[in-house]
């Protein structure tokens, strides 16, 4: 098997063949509580083709050897491959350059390293951040401690209750005291896929750059940095079918070049004296210690994989099963689906009346059927519907019509069993 490669693609001539690509995921041949597994967890994490998974096992075997340290064989053809795979994710979200891409644990490592160090170089008393009320946990809470730093204060974009954001109140709240804008790109807990190309426009129409939280954006469709006008983009590996612990973060090349590190350490120095250090160049200024290179390794792979399959075939495979989830929950009386957006793409919350989510979701268990149950790490957004947790499904490219038919089923179990 050659480096960072998966074994083989799963496409048809035409759209996306999911018979032949969930044979790709080992996993869906497991059974739970002698029932077949139903994933419909992807929002929280996906599962791994086998071709990434072999590409983990060949570096721990065959290649195990740290990066940008050694003159020796291992070493040097390990950096090449590291090397390579931030090559293969400047194309794969249309980056314009492989400096502009940084190697991080996730999403959540990536909001942090941007708020700061830019944050803190650009952002002081008295300013203003703006996210929005859909927002994630990871692209609030980092934003609140830089604010109690620096005294800067966090405004907040209304949504409508189908879960749109109201963008003529976004705009509003953008002033000269406006220094950043933080929004996802889709909502992990409703759905919504955000006009991040139109919220980015506005906010540089008052010179202010924004960040783009793609955690649930780069499994789904095709993502162009450039086209978006993205200043900084970060998302996860794990939830895009790649190896847990390894995520990216892009930064326009100006803005990397001018910001501090987040981290000191090895790896990440130009030279070191007791008086003074100097840093390397970016994106090595940002990659303190030893990095994840399996996981590395592992991304690779995977946007491999992905490409051979072809991300707008998935899209549009994808939305086709979303639709069908959405249009057999509806036939369901007691259930309440949450947010009905102008556009959707991957996640569908729903409520059960006289249920508690987590009943559901053990319920559920018990069929082999795996959702998430809770409130997804979007409290704030909960407490604007009103509820304290919903039953979340999330969907893959392996998912299929047969998979929302047993969660159909299954819910209408637990709907008798509490009547």
């Amino acid at each position: 098997m050659s480096d960072a490669q998966p074994t083989g693609t799963s496409t048809k001539s035409r759209g996306l063949d999911v018979r032949e690509a969930r044979r790709d995921f080992p996993i869906l041949n497991r059974e739970i509580h002698g029932h077949p597994l139903v994933y419909l967890d992807n929002a929280n994490t996906s599962q791994k083709p086998q071709g990434t998974i072999d590409t983990i096992t060949h570096y721990y075997r065959d290649l195990n050897a740290n990066i940008h340290r050694g003159v020796y064989e291992l070493s040097l053809h390990t950096t090449r491959v590291y090397e390579e795979v931030r090559g293969k994710v400047r194309a794969f979200i249309g980056a314009a350059d492989e400096r502009e891409i940084v190697f991080v644990r996730g999403t959540t490592e990536g909001i942090n390293l941007v708020a700061q160090t830019y944050g803190r170089t650009h952002i002081g008393a008295g300013d203003e951040i703006i996210v929005t009320t859909m927002e994630h946990h990871s692209n609030i809470v980092p934003w609140q401690m830089l604010c109690e730093q620096v005294g800067a204060t966090l405004r907040v974009a209304p949504i409508t209750v189908e879960g749109d954001v109201i963008l003529d109140e976004y705009r509003s709240l953008f002033n000269k005291r406006t220094k950043f804008a933080a929004i996802s790109h889709v909502s992990n807990a409703i759905g919504t896929v955000n006009p991040a190309k139109e919220m980015i426009a506005i906010a540089h129409e008052h010179s202010v750059p924004v960040l783009l939280d793609g955690a649930q954006s780069v499994p789904h469709f095709p993502v162009d940095v450039q086209d978006l006008d993205a200043d900084f983009y970060v998302f996860s590996g794990h939830k895009m079918y790649a190896p847990t612990g390894i995520g990216v973060v892009y930064g326009k090349l100006n803005l990397l070049e001018e910001m501090p590190p987040f981290l000191g350490g090895g790896d990440m120095i130009l030279t070191v004296s007791f008086e003074k250090s100097t840093w390397a160049p970016v994106p090595q200024k940002f990659e303190a210690g030893t990095p994840n290179v399996a996981g590395v390794f592992g991304l690779g792979a995977t946007l491999d994989y992905l490409n051979g399959l072809g991300m707008s075939q998935i899209q549009e495979y994808e939305d086709g099963v979303v639709s069908y989830a959405v249009e057999r929950l509806s036939t369901l009386d007691d259930i309440t689906i949450i947010g009905t957006p102008r556009q959707r793409t991957g996640v569908i919350s729903f409520t059960i009346k006289g249920v508690h989510p987590h009943d559901a979701g053990t319920i559920l268990d018990r069929d082999g059927i795996a959702i998430r149950a809770g409130h997804h790490c979007s409290q704030p957004l909960m407490e604007f519907y009103g509820v304290p947790a919903t039953n979340r499904v999330s969907f893959g490219l392996y998912n299929n019509h047969n998979d929302v038919d047993r969660l159909v089923a299954g819910l209408e179990t637990v709907i008798e069993v509490f009547r």
